[in-house]
């Protein structure tokens, strides 16, 4: 369905001053180019100017049958027909004949590309190439991005690119290289179009768009030469499609035919549909010649339509277009760089359809016309489609199909576009008499009429019933001379996006006055919400800062229709009034504003945004009058939102009286909550009343209290990332019950409410002013050893535990005490935490519980050690940590011991212990040199203790007790031989007699 609306999008026409009848029309780069009637002779007038003054004219080589300009190359290109043969011709450098030059050269396509040149210096001068082909051909298109050429002929289409010839420093001319034929057997297209590698052809009822591109040379045959078949209709086993008409049967009468059904191929679907092409390299760089190739992006076909009693023929395809758009995500300019997006347009006389073809192949609209059209064009904001008496505006969604492609946020939260699968509207339909054709450059349309023959009567009828209805041209008298002719050559000027987004405003205006809720006024606040952002992604410079602040204002008007919908899209309210650039305390106003004078209810989509605003935490901080305005709202309409509302830090003035009265109010009717009990609290604690805070703080245990804070963490803390503040509820926490603080946070890491880094910064702000010394806080280490405990990520685990070393370690080392206990003791994290291991008997021996340290750093290097004890720390990853842990005494020369045995230094850590504490040499080895390792009783610690011992001439007890203890092992590990062998040959066999009985012994038993 296609809304109709009576906006004003022409502003004024002008009147082409030609001298004879004009037979085609084309324009381009500010120009008008008229064919006359007998088609010998071309016209150039100047568009952007009043009264469209005459560039030049010249006459062509013969009677031109179709016309066309491209932009880039600044050329026209046409096909004549002179002595019953048709031709393809290129006129460059036209505009030299505005200076009266009437030099004109004439030569065949390339013939500067193969090395001839002028004899003499080469002059300026219009230019007219001659375009040889081996078919005469039927239609044309230029590339907008690329100025190249594509041909239609009977069986084939051809490809010519655009080049630009150097004759010398100061001039160079264009020309054209016929680079690629594409063989199509059985089509002969009516129409075609080319842009930026995609291909448009059309037949009757038919059309089809390829994509011309680069090929991986995997996908390539290893015997491909220059003819390149893509042969669909064999690689899929058809034989034939019921797209091509068959011949008749002998038993079926002549005047019998079955038409085709209707068919729609989009995106990789559409190589099914039968049609064979094949590629023909024709260009002389052969790199691309191997790499070429297509791919099928669309086919269509209809079935006939006999629309109004229409004949066969008249229910033919039109006004096939390739639309391009670019968006300001692009670097270059438009000649050059990719489009963002491609539409390709096609039209039946009843409707007509636009498709996006980059991405996501689809049908982006339909039109349905009021009447028959015999023409239509498409641009970025509108399309224009000509009747025979009148010339129609429609809305499209070029716009919202490129807005998408250029930013990845719309549709989010943050940014929001009207959908492009909104119906279309019509914004006008211009009465004129006898439209015949229509082109269209810049904020310019051309429009040539013709008067039919007809009666008086009927002429005089159609010409009342023009005047009578009111338009928005401003159109002067005709001249007797203008009106006597029964043709004329109309220039109409569009009217700026800015003055028609205005009318379109104040047009929704009337709808939202008579019905709010009007989806009329939502859909034409959504078009002219189209408009402005085609005029921005189009790059207007003129005005751009008038549109960015057109299009503010569209999204606050789009933000206040949503505000007021129950429907599924009031959520849109919220990236509206984000875009929009208003305020919360403006969105509050004006919606309060909306509701005292509708009196009705505050819609949902306002309460959407209302909420978000506020757990998002991106707003203002609201005045005391808004933010108990808000709360009044919130009462009304959710009052179940409430205990959040009122933890969040931009409603911190809102008075405690008044919340704690709409709380109890909350609680009085729907029942009492621990979230709910917790904001009592918080705002007990804001008013000063201790007794009040103390009673709802003894109405749930702490396990369930915390359970509360998981539902709103604001109670806590606000804010997110770099900036995170504790609140009033989390400092008094803190002085009296910071177990539970610590639990809540914990809590809140786990559900996924903090993030470890904001957990930092929140304990980090939280004891900024207390005496600790350390960079971190006790209450941090005590939060990071209860988040250890309680976590399950391994990500999360080894960053802890390297925190938690390094925090152990300086303290160890710096051996300065805050006087503040932790909240769990090494015992505790040892029962509590598979982490945390039971210290090695001989770790105990080296540091016994009653050792030479103060309390504080005997916890701390427990929970160290018993850290290196465990199953998990990665001990090469703090070894950075350890250069500044001396081992002077015992507490680091067991950290150290540790260390090197987890790296299984075994060897240097028997040194380490003889030197320095052999009493623990023997509980070592018993619990370390065990399995694999058990060979260093007699490899290593048996010779260094007969070493030492001999040293010490046998007075050190301690070794002589190690002695004999690795004695005994050894026998029971060797048999008499190697024992032997490792006995010393000082003279001290008696002493190891009694062994080696005993070693000879257990092998006579075994």
């Amino acid at each position: 369905m296609v809304h109709v609306y009576n906006c004003h999008p022409f502003a004024s026409q002008h009147i082409v001053p030609t001298e004879q009848e004009p037979g085609l029309v084309c324009c381009g780069g500010g120009a008008l180019f008229v064919v006359s009637a007998g088609g010998c002779k071309i016209e150039a007038y100047q568009m952007q100017e009043d009264q469209c003054p005459l560039i030049c004219r010249f006459s062509t080589m013969g009677t031109v049958l179709s016309i066309q300009h491209s932009q880039t190359g600044d050329y026209l290109v046409t096909i004549e027909e002179k002595n019953n043969a048709t031709y393809l011709r290129a006129y460059t450098n036209w505009r030299y004949q505005a200076a009266e030059k009437t030099r004109v050269g004439v030569r065949l396509l390339g013939h500067f590309l193969r090395g001839s040149s002028f004899r003499g210096a080469p002059k300026e001068q219009m230019e007219i190439i001659e375009i040889p082909l081996f078919e005469p051909p039927l239609c044309m298109a230029c590339c907008a991005q690329t100025g190249d050429l594509l041909v239609g002929c009977a069986k084939s289409l051809v490809v010519f690119s655009l080049k630009r010839q150097a004759l010398n420093e100061q001039l160079a001319v264009l020309d054209f290289e016929r680079v690629l034929i594409l063989h199509i057997p059985g089509w002969s297209p009516s129409q075609v179009a080319f842009c930026a590698g995609y291909v448009a052809l059309q037949m009757e009822l038919e059309v089809l768009v390829l994509k011309l591109q680069q090929l991986e040379k995997r996908y390539l045959c290893p015997g491909d030469h220059a003819l390149l078949p893509v042969d669909i209709m064999a690689a899929s086993g058809l034989v034939e499609d019921d797209v091509k008409k068959e011949p008749l049967s002998p038993h079926e009468p002549d005047d019998f035919f079955v038409f085709p059904k209707h068919l729609e191929l989009l995106g990789d679907d559409a190589k099914d549909c039968g049609i064979s092409v094949s590629l023909e390299w024709t260009g002389m760089e052969t790199e691309a010649k191997n790499n070429m190739g297509i791919t099928y992006v669309l086919y269509r076909r209809f079935a006939p339509d006999f629309f109004q009693g229409c004949s066969v023929e008249e229910t033919c395809l039109h006004s096939l277009q390739l639309h391009p758009m670019y968006t300001g995500n692009q670097d270059g300019t438009s000649d050059t760089k990719e489009p963002s997006c491609i539409f390709c347009f096609f039209s039946l006389p009843n409707a007509g359809y636009m498709y996006s073809l980059k991405s996501t192949v689809e049908l982006i609209s339909s039109y349905q016309y009021p009447e028959k059209t015999h023409h239509a064009v498409l641009c970025d904001q509108f399309l224009y489609a000509l009747t025979r008496n009148a010339l129609q505006c429609f809305s499209v969604r070029c716009s919202a199909v490129a807005a998408r492609a250029e930013d990845p946020y719309i549709d989010t939260t943050m940014k929001a576009c009207p959908p492009f699968t909104m119906e279309v509207c019509g914004l006008r339909i211009q009465l004129f008499i006898g439209l015949k054709s229509l082109c269209r450059d810049g904020n310019h349309i051309v429009l040539l009429t013709a008067a039919d023959v007809e009666s008086k009567e009927e002429t005089e009828r159609t010409a009342r019933r023009t005047i009578s209805r009111k338009t928005s041209v401003s159109s002067k008298p005709k001249e007797p001379n203008e009106s006597g002719h029964g043709w004329n050559l109309y220039v109409i000027n569009t009217v700026s996006t800015l003055q028609l987004y205005r009318e379109m405003v104040e047009y929704s205006k009337r709808y939202g006055q008579t019905s709010p809720l009007s989806h009329n006024c939502l859909h034409l606040l959504s078009e002219a919400h189209l408009l402005l952002r085609a005029a921005l992604l189009g790059q207007e410079t003129s005005d751009k800062v008038q549109l960015q602040e057109a299009f503010k204002e569209s999204c606050a008007h789009l933000g206040d229709c949503f505000s007021r919908l129950d429907k599924r899209d009031c959520h849109l309210a919220l990236p509206y009034y984000k875009m929009s650039g208003l305020s919360v305390t403006e969105v509050i106003q004006r919606n309060v504003a909306m509701c005292s004078s509708t009196v009705s209810d505050y819609g949902s989509g306002f309460l959407f945004f209302l909420k978000h605003s506020l757990y998002e935490e991106t707003m203002e901080e609201l005045s005391e009058e808004t933010a108990n305005t808000v709360l009044d709202i919130f009462s009304k309409a959710e009052p179940g939102q409430l205990p959040h509302v009122v933890s969040s830090l931009f409603m911190m003035k809102a008075n405690p009286g008044c919340v704690l009265a709409h709380l109890e109010q909350l609680e009085a009717s729907g029942g009492p909550s621990v979230t709910l009990t917790l904001c009592k609290a918080a705002h007990a604690l804001r008013l000063g009343d201790l007794q009040l805070y103390q009673q709802q703080m003894d109405r749930h245990a702490e396990m369930l209290q915390v359970y509360g804070f998981i539902d709103e963490p604001k109670l806590l803390l606000h804010g997110r990332g770099k900036a995170v503040v504790p609140t009033q509820l989390a400092q008094h926490l803190h002085d009296t019950q910071d177990g539970l603080l610590v639990a809540a946070v914990v809590a809140l890491h786990e559900n996924s409410k903090v993030k470890l880094e904001e957990a930092d910064l929140f304990f980090q702000e939280l004891c900024k002013d207390s005496v600790e010394t350390q960079s971190s806080p006790q209450l941090l280490v005590d939060f990071w050893e209860a988040l250890l405990v309680a976590s399950s990520q391994e990500a999360i685990i080894h960053e802890l535990l390297f925190r938690l070393t390094s925090v152990y370690i300086d303290r160890i080392t710096r051996r300065d005490c805050s006087g503040i206990k932790a909240l769990k003791t090494a015992e505790d994290l040892i029962n509590s935490c598979s982490h945390y291991g039971l210290l090695f008997p001989w770790v105990s021996i080296l540091t016994p519980t009653h050792f030479n340290i103060i309390h504080d750093h005997q916890e701390d290097l427990q929970k160290l050690q018993s850290l290196l004890c465990g199953p998990t720390l990665d001990v090469s990853s703090i070894l950075p940590l350890l250069e500044q842990l001396p081992d002077t005494d015992n507490a680091g020369l067991s950290v150290h011991v540790l260390c090197a045995t987890k790296l299984g230094q075994h060897e240097s850590s028997i040194e380490w212990l003889l030197d320095r504490c052999p009493q623990a040499i023997i509980p070592y080895a018993n619990h370390e040199l065990q399995n694999d390792k058990l060979a260093l009783w007699w490899q290593k610690l048996f010779p260094e203790l007969c070493e030492r011992t001999r040293v010490s001439s046998g007075e050190n007890s301690i070794l002589l007790a190690a002695l004999r203890e690795t004695l005994v092992v050894v026998a029971m590990e060797l048999n008499p031989l190697e024992f032997l062998d490792l006995l010393p040959n000082d003279g001290t066999a008696h002493f190891f007699l009694p062994h080696l009985l005993e070693c000879s012994q257990k092998n006579l038993l075994t």
